[in-house]
């Protein structure tokens, strides 16, 4: 047993609660090493580049963040905080710098406006992603939304689920487009279709077995499984029970719930859940996602007439707290006060009506935050680095912002591309997912250590995922820019060919795996994944 299974026997990582006034009044070095791990149940995270300031991950289901709360948020970082506020690829914010002694005061003012913290770190259901647009997209199958919202008040603070073998991330959608990258989850719900009865009745698809960090990439797998809106929450918490009692609690590396779905194949943990439940489960349904991703930046038509949102770029992520003041402050100018939180580091505002909408695009803010940013810009995404995660081999956010400057200026007419960087294995700023990621590392070149980068391409979300492929590695981040002048525009070119390619040849079934055979090792690419740019290519043979 490791320790952190031992640490859990002895205590349940949410009683630590109780404990929290008295840190504050101790101090933050008379905390034990057990309670530091314990407090991150609770979202607080004593970070090694930060001795004595912690950071506050807030959980923020589906990205939805009314404007109250959004001012409440830039309150506490403007007086508890250094003012810095990151928006994190799962749809949370995190806070920097709080200080134990001031913990106590920033829960009762979020808890005066309905935020929390619980379960944002440690073994537990994470923060549940969705669509930031849901309910607002003309498009989508279903609004996912009050599932999410379900979901989310049946595991928060639910003790039957918070000892698990590891974290357990979970995304719900009804929206075409892939703009959360389910792939990467341990359980996603994903729009379908099944005709019943002569009607057609829309509910979702289940994957499961998804991760991004210890072990390798893998994608999640169709569990040929269909769930009616109604039947989610059952069905979910179903599927973590499973993890929870037979998921492995040895190596830390290895205790995701891929590696339970590698060992016992989708057909016996789909058995065992219908077994769990005690009845039988719909085989999976017509998959309604597109095969391209939009993470919805710009400015789009809404279900409801007369009305738009706009999703405009936070670059990296990060803002100051005088800068989410502002934001709060427009929603409600201009829309109900709705903001919304996009795992593509961006924030979407909605309900902002035709007549109200050209006033809106002149505010100075959108300026900052644009709605429509160059084609680097608008598919930036950065971890948070090493300023702030001891984790991090090197500083990701503020060389991620000089590497795409400088290519701008190199690249002319170059097509929308993601380009996604992590500062470390564990992955935070899904590197594999996208067209371009960037994972970072100290490397001997010339002679001298030197912030570093392993370059990979060919990463796709949707229907058709496939994993990035590394091309490159140890390349100087100073000559980053050199490098990806030469790579960026050939993919550019060829990035749409081979899902058009794939789709001709290779139509998949519902409930079918395009992406792996279940006795494939976890970190291994699948041939019958998208074609993705090689090392062997005669464009990168310099």
């Amino acid at each position: 047993m490791n320790k952190i299974e031992e640490l859990k026997l002895e205590r349940d990582g949410l009683d630590i609660k109780a404990d929290i006034a008295r840190f504050a009044k101790e101090g933050w070095d008379c905390i034990s090493e057990d309670d530091i791990t314990r407090l991150k149940w609770y979202g607080l995270f004593l970070r090694k580049p930060t001795p004595g300031f912690f950071m506050l991950r807030v959980r923020i289901p589906n990205g939805y963040v009314p404007s109250y709360q959004l001012k409440a948020l830039a309150h506490i970082a403007g007086r508890f905080g250094n003012g810095q506020i990151d928006i994190t690829t799962r749809q949370q914010v995190q806070l920097r710098h709080l200080k134990i002694d001031d913990v106590p005061a920033v829960f009762d003012l979020m808890d005066a406006v309905g935020l929390t913290s619980i379960q944002t770190g440690m073994d537990n259901v994470r923060n549940i992603m969705g669509c930031p647009v849901g309910g607002l997209h003309p498009k989508e199958s279903l609004n996912a939304s009050p599932v999410i919202e379900a979901m989310n008040e049946y595991f928060l603070g639910n003790r039957e689920f918070s000892n698990l073998p590891r974290k357990f991330n979970i995304a719900v959608t009804g929206c075409p487009d892939s703009c959360i990258h389910t792939e990467t989850q341990d359980l996603a719900l994903v729009p379908a279709s099944r005709e019943e009865d002569g009607e057609t009745v829309y509910g979702f698809n289940l994957l499961v077995g998804g991760k991004i960090g210890s072990g390798g990439y893998r994608i999640a797998s169709p569990l040929d499984v269909f769930v009616k809106p109604d039947e989610a929450v059952d069905v979910s918490a179903g599927v973590v029970a499973l993890y929870r009692d037979y998921g492995y609690r040895d190596v830390r590396t290895r205790n995701r719930l891929a590696f339970l779905i590698e060992d016992w194949g989708e057909k016996k943990f789909r058995e065992m859940l219908v077994r769990t439940l005690g009845r039988d489960l719909s085989p999976a349904g017509e998959d309604l996602r597109n095969d391209h991703e939009n993470t919805h930046i710009g400015i789009y038509r809404q279900k409801q007439p007369s009305m738009n949102y706009v999703g405009m770029k936070v670059p990296v992520g990060r803002m100051d707290h005088t800068r989410m003041e502002k934001l709060a402050v427009l929603a409600e100018k201009y829309g109900n006060g709705e903001v919304r939180l996009s795992p593509a580091n961006s924030v979407i505002v909605p309900n902002i009506s035709d007549k109200k909408l050209g006033d809106f695009l002149e505010e100075p803010l959108l300026k900052e935050f644009d709605y429509n940013p160059n084609a680097l810009i608008k598919g930036l995404v950065s971890c948070v680095g090493k300023d702030y995660c001891g984790m991090a081999t090197i500083e990701t956010k503020g060389t991620a912002m000089e590497v795409a400057k400088k290519l701008e200026k190199k690249l002319d007419g170059i097509r929308p591309i993601t380009m996604n960087w992590s500062g470390c294995p564990a992955g935070c700023g899904n590197h594999l997912v996208a067209d371009v990621g960037l994972i970072g590392k100290r490397a001997r070149v010339d002679g001298k250590t030197v912030d570093a980068v392993d370059v990979f391409v060919g990463g796709r979300s949707g229907k058709y995922p496939a994993p990035a492929l590394k091309i490159l590695e140890d390349i100087p981040c100073d000559k980053l820019p050199d490098v990806l002048a030469q790579i960026l525009p050939y993919h550019a070119r060829e990035k749409m060919h081979p899902v058009e390619k794939l789709q001709k040849e290779k139509k998949p079934n519902a409930g079918s795996r395009p992406n792996r055979s279940s006795s494939a090792p976890v970190n291994k690419a699948n041939a019958d994944a998208p074609s993705r740019l090689h090392a062997t290519d005669p464009a990168l043979s310099n």
